[in-house]
């Protein structure tokens, strides 16, 4: 790999120019703030949302209309877009979308493996079947968007990067509370730092960078809604121990946005198999 410094300057001044990045849980919250901050600095997008309920979810989650509200945002931007509706639970269906992507949009060079639930707070049905459902999404789901995409980027030979999204709760077991949600949501986040550092070691070869981001609350559907409102006021020990350092009780999505941003940038280059906390001060508190 060249040195020049040169070879960092983005066209046009925008890092990821000419780039593609394929964003899962893309409709709204986290990961279409994430399209989008990739789209102003000139990504094009291949976008994923399962778009329905899940039976065990105990909050409302994306629509079809989120969707195409992520869509119409980032051609405002100038960018291109791909969506679909679709599990990431479902393997097959990823690598079709991808596969799909990458030749509509020309390559593939950036992965956000960002979507998941929550269920901290509670859940709907059986505890195991609880259990099952986040451990699937939360980390079968990050897998299966790494095994769908990794191999079309290894065969491009241009490199590329990848982050997962993890939480604080991937380095911290603080509020656990003993309910199958917490249990698995606490078990898959810690988990997706181990397949982040066995991917960063599988993927170096081709120059693929891969890492984990770990926010603390951030202030979207998936943390602002009844579901929590309640619980918390239920529970104000926990809801004090889930509390940040710096005096802000939620970061906001642009907030790890741009940590990401940089994360994938050439800026960047040499950063592999980290974990980066975006958190306030919640995991040295």
């Amino acid at each position: 790999m060249s040195t020049d410094v040169s070879t960092q300057k983005a066209t046009n001044g925008r890092k990821l120019e000419g780039k593609v990045a394929l964003v899962t849980g893309a409709a709204r919250g986290q990961g279409r703030s994430h399209a989008l901050r990739l789209a102003q600095e000139g990504a094009d997008i291949i976008a994923v949302d399962i778009c329905k309920q899940i039976d065990t979810v105990n909050y409302p989650m994306s629509t079809p209309s989120d969707l195409a509200d992520t869509v119409a945002q980032v051609e405002a931007l100038g960018r291109r877009i791909t969506a679909a509706e679709a599990d990431v639970r479902d393997l097959s269906e990823l690598r079709k979308i991808v596969d799909q992507g990458a030749r509509e949009l020309g390559s593939i060079d950036i992965v956000l493996a960002n979507a998941g639930v929550s269920t901290l707070t509670g859940s709907v049905g059986e505890p195991a079947d609880v259990f099952r459902d986040v451990l699937e999404i939360n980390l079968f789901g990050v897998w299966n968007t790494v095994q769908a995409a990794a191999p079309l980027m290894i065969e491009q030979g241009a490199g590329g990067a990848i982050v997962l999204t993890s939480s604080t709760q991937g380095l911290s077991g603080r509020a656990g509370n003993g309910l199958a949600g917490t249990d698995g949501y606490c078990a898959s986040k810690h988990a997706v730092v181990g397949l982040m550092r066995t991917f960063a070691n599988w993927l170096a070869p081709s120059n693929i960078r891969v890492n984990t981001v770990h926010p603390t609350g951030v202030n979207t559907p998936m943390v602002d809604n009844e579901a929590v409102t309640e619980f918390l006021t239920d529970h104000p020990a926990i809801g004090a121990e889930l509390t940040n350092l710096l005096p802000v009780p939620l970061v906001e999505a642009i907030d790890i946005s741009n940590a990401i941003s940089w994360l994938v940038s050439d800026e960047a280059r040499y950063v592999t198999g980290i974990t980066l906390s975006v958190d306030a001060g919640f995991a040295v508190k």
